[in-house]
């Protein structure tokens, strides 16, 4: 029988309860479709600095390395605020990233039919959105050199540097362009060229390697101009292309056109070895261990995991058809909850969609 290993990092705040939901499921769909997956539990984040001192442990590192797929739920903890910069929680998840050369952020935004009321926007607006954000992971504003803090007599000056090199622009524009001529053909560069230099190379980039893709239509826009565009018409997007910091936030304000940030997954990946998925939520400590995480994010992250890393698309359509059934039979989270529907906690919204798969 096949045997797929993967690397499981519950995490902080309600890590380790969707975790539980998607053990459970990732069990269950394997079983179903003649596989099987080998969990493996590892310290990550704020779980690792309480034990170990660091936020990604050498050993935690070497065996992401060594498995098939890896599956993180969430880090962070208010606990660490005040540490180092280099030991806080969300360190450990740029040195994850950065260890195992996940350059390229895949986040998929699509409109579950169930949760069309769900959204902040008007139903007009939102009805058949289906857009992805590729998101540069490991250059720009969050690795750029020299950064730091400077004191003098009277004053304290931070500052950070962001800056691409063409290899890293054309290695991220390439994926973006792949995956837009697999899709609708259309492709929209996000930059700040009016003002940035860096930007400005940016764009020149992309233009160049449209050059090897004539069917993919390429639009360029300023990242305010995008941020309101995805407000005001999101169904123009199929595919945007982002810089690191520009697609951390526009791809979270994306999540909101669903409805909740907590029903939406991400993979990163890297030109080899495996990818890692994860939801785009946070850790939500002020909810922790109370039972009101939604697991949907974390479930279909592992669908992502199941589809892209494993190659297995049947188990991956078993678990999202398990996600829309419960939905569409009024099931909600506290996230998503309104008049008329059934509010479930965590747990028991894991257990529906097992009945359900």
């Amino acid at each position: 029988m096949l045997q797929h290993k993967i690397a499981l990092l519950p995490g902080d705040g309600i890590g380790p309860e969707i975790t539980s939901v998607a053990k459970m499921l990732l069990e269950a769909v394997a079983k179903k479709n003649g596989f099987e997956i080998r969990l493996e539990e590892m310290l990550f984040g704020g779980a690792a600095i309480d034990k170990t001192g660091s936020p990604l442990p050498q050993q935690t590192l070497e065996n992401c390395k060594k498995s098939d797929a890896i599956l993180l739920a969430a880090i962070g903890d208010p606990r660490f605020d005040n540490y180092p910069r280099e030991k806080r929680p969300e360190s450990g998840l740029l040195s994850l990233r950065e260890g195992l050369e996940l350059f390229a952020n895949l986040r998929p935004v699509s409109i579950r039919p169930s949760l069309i009321s769900s959204s902040s926007l008007k139903p007009e607006f939102i009805k058949e959105v289906d857009l992805l954000v590729v998101r540069e992971l490991t250059g720009g504003i969050y690795f750029g050199k020299p950064k730091g803090r400077i004191k003098t007599n009277d004053n304290e000056r931070g500052f950070n540097t962001m800056s691409y090199s063409t290899s890293e622009i054309d290695r991220i524009a390439e994926v973006a362009f792949e995956l837009a001529n697999a899709r609708k053909g259309k492709l929209c560069s996000v930059d700040k060229a009016n003002v940035l230099d860096v930007s400005q190379l940016w764009r020149e980039r992309v233009d160049l390697l449209s050059e090897k893709h004539p069917k993919v239509e390429v639009q360029h826009l300023y990242v305010d101009n995008a941020a309101m565009q995805l407000i005001r018409n999101p169904r123009q997007f199929d595919v945007l292309l982002t810089s690191n910091l520009f697609g951390d936030i526009l791809s979270d304000e994306a999540a909101m056109l669903t409805g909740s940030i907590g029903m939406l997954p991400s993979a990163s990946l890297g030109s080899q070895g495996p990818g890692l998925f994860e939801p785009v939520h946070g850790s939500a400590p002020d909810i922790a261990g109370m039972n009101k995480a939604n697991p949907m994010a974390m479930v279909l992250s592992a669908s992502m995991m199941l589809r892209i890393g494993l190659n297995e698309p049947k188990a991956a359509d078993d678990l999202e058809k398990s996600v829309d059934k419960v939905l569409a039979e009024g099931f909600r989270t506290n996230d998503l909850h309104q008049e008329g529907f059934t509010k479930l906690g965590c747990e028991e919204m894991g257990k529906e969609l097992l009945n359900a798969l």
